[in-house]
């Protein structure tokens, strides 16, 4: 099978070396200067053998070749429509056209799909793919439920974790679920009630390694005891939705930015970002492992 990468900035190279990794065939395109050579050097700096891995400039060309596209373009609607034109009068009719995009509606990018807007998903991933499991498809008004089932089967094919999502929105699920804690993050650094440090500590060292493991829903069920979620929502539902109504509306103004840039800088002083992305990594992995193996 032969999947085509149409965009190599840090999502495509990713994908990449994940389709690689799988056995798959790669070609991969992009019309910036300099673009295959930093394909290449990303991919064998994850460490995919790029034995089946090819590269044009000519999207048409890769789509036309391809059994599956990602599309990995920036986030911009001018771009997508002007590529999935190309992609979708290229590409044979059966072949799904999946974008990463991790915040536009699948049916405004097939808007510019005038032989076959069926075929056009969201296949919206996190990042980096070539680690993170989790993929979301998204079908538009047009997508048939063909191009869904062949998005979910495909990604489970190359060892993901995919969801489907029952209606478009903005930012899909996960992202969306980021925002609403990010929302209250800001808000609490810009009320001065914790430092970044301590927030980045209340959910690495909290929360979030239960996260890891289970979802929101499913953590829930168990702090209920015997009684499971049913016993949280009796006692604790009022007092959750007081601290709804508490939670913070920032906005984005140059005063909070300043506090969140400031607040990251004292975090991380002295930290090579490349290494702390390596621990991520190593870390990520090893939770992976233990998923794995643990029944």
């Amino acid at each position: 099978m032969r999947v085509a990468v149409v965009g190599t900035g840090a999502i495509g190279v990713s994908w990449a070396a994940h389709f690689l990794a799988h056995g798959l065939d790669v070609v991969a395109t992009d019309p910036a200067p300099g673009a295959e050579e930093r394909l290449r050097a990303g991919v064998a700096e994850i460490g995919a053998d790029a034995a089946r891995l090819s590269f044009t400039t000519d999207a048409g060309e890769a789509a036309a070749a391809a059994d599956f596209v990602q599309e990995n373009a920036p986030e911009r609607e001018d771009v997508k429509h002007a590529l999935f034109a190309v992609l979708d009068a290229a590409a044979r009719p059966d072949v799904v056209l999946a974008s990463s995009s991790s915040g536009m509606l699948p049916t405004a990018i097939a808007t510019a799909c005038t032989a076959h807007p069926e075929r056009v998903v969201v296949g919206h991933p996190f990042h980096p793919p070539h680690l993170v499991p989790l993929v979301e498809v998204v079908p538009g008004e047009r997508t048939s439920e063909a191009a869904v089932d062949a998005a979910m089967a495909f990604y489970t094919g190359v060892g993901k974790k995919p969801i489907r999502l029952r209606q478009e929105l903005p930012g899909h699920i996960a992202n969306r679920l980021q925002a609403a804690l990010w929302r209250e993050a800001y808000s609490l650094v810009d009320r001065g009630v914790a430092s970044v440090a301590d927030i980045d500590a209340a959910i690495s060292h909290g929360p979030g390694l239960r996260w890891a493991v289970l979802g929101p829903f499913a953590n829930q069920h168990l702090s209920g005891g015997p009684g499971g979620i049913a016993h949280v929502l009796e006692h604790l539902g009022p007092p959750t939705e007081a601290w709804w109504r508490d939670l913070g509306h920032p906005t984005m103004t140059p005063e909070l930015e300043r506090k969140i840039v400031e607040g990251v800088d004292e975090e991380l002083a002295g930290v090579d970002p490349a290494a702390l992305a390596r621990y991520r990594d190593t870390v990520v992995r090893a939770v992976l492992a233990a998923k794995e193996r643990t029944p």
